[in-house]
């Protein structure tokens, strides 16, 4: 009987953790869902500013001075919250392999999400960390924390040539991590203008531009936590999906094992009831 109950016991503590795990699974739908709305909005916005960005070059290509790239700065955006697999792991594998390639000559850390900060390993980089969004309306105040911290380092930059920001994250097309470096607007090569006049400016044309190559990283900044973010709730479901299937499993067996202890205390039951009935009959 003991034991029954012990098992009854397991059972219904795994249900209950199957429970929460289903509901945080939900949680991630429906963030996903908010996610994809948001990002095909924030790519719209994105191309828009790219389209902006060209028209400008091409009445004033002079604007784009060509300047030698600064110091690396390596932007990694991991998880603020666990269940999602290896997915910091992932992150961190990518990086360390660029770390090796660029040898001593290492870049300068920021990482976003506590989870992924935690699992910096490599003391000859103690990254700059960031807490990172939870959920899409998170981003936003993440975004800018991280800007402060860009601005910061690019005053602190000694030679005052801008830092070449790379980020790392998650792609959504593919399951793993890939980096990405921004770089400001380009004049590519035998497009031709699709306005006859120029844009009207109220600013000179190279302040103009600086303006909006920042404002432009800013918005390319939020698509790519968008994406991040999308990412990471994505491996969520599927790492809680796994989770739940594999409770429900050891949920059966143990079931299956109450059952027989059950049918067994039963047989017992009748065994004790007809030696009873034969004692009873005895003279």
């Amino acid at each position: 009987m003991s034991k029954r109950r012990d098992i009854e016991d397991q059972i219904r503590s795994l249900g209950e953790i199957s429970a929460i795990m289903s509901a945080m699974k939900n949680l991630a739908l429906m963030e996903i869902q908010k996610l994809t709305r948001l990002l095909s909005a924030q790519d719209r916005v994105v191309t828009s500013m790219q389209e902006a960005g060209a028209d400008f070059l091409m009445f004033y290509p002079e604007a784009l001075s060509p300047t030698d790239d600064g110091r690396a700065l390596y932007v990694v955006i991991g998880s603020e919250r666990g269940f999602c697999g290896d997915f910091n792991e992932q992150l961190l594998a990518h990086v360390q392999e660029r770390l090796q390639l660029m040898g001593d000559q290492g870049p300068v850390l920021l990482t976003v999400g506590q989870k992924l900060t935690a699992r910096i390993s490599d003391g000859r980089y103690v990254p700059m960390s960031v807490e990172g969004a939870s959920v899409a309306e998170e981003v936003q105040s993440v975004l800018i924390r991280v800007m402060d911290h860009i601005h910061e380092l690019q005053r602190q930059e000694p030679s005052a040539r801008p830092l070449t920001i790379t980020v790392v994250s998650h792609a959504l097309e593919t399951d793993g991590a890939f980096s990405q470096t921004l770089r400001p607007f380009e004049l590519p090569p035998g497009k031709t203008a699709r306005f006859a006049d120029p844009p009207l400016l109220n600013l000179p044309p190279p302040v103009f531009l600086a303006e909006l190559i920042d404002l432009y990283f800013y918005s390319f900044l939020h698509k790519i936590f968008y994406s991040a973010l999308l990412a990471e709730n994505r491996a969520r479901v599927s790492h809680l999906e796994g989770a739940i299937q594999r409770l429900e499993k050891e949920i059966s067996e143990l079931e299956l094992k109450r059952n027989i202890l059950r049918q067994e205390e039963i047989t017992e039951e009748i065994e004790l009831l007809m030696l009873s009935a034969e004692r009873s009959q005895q003279p």
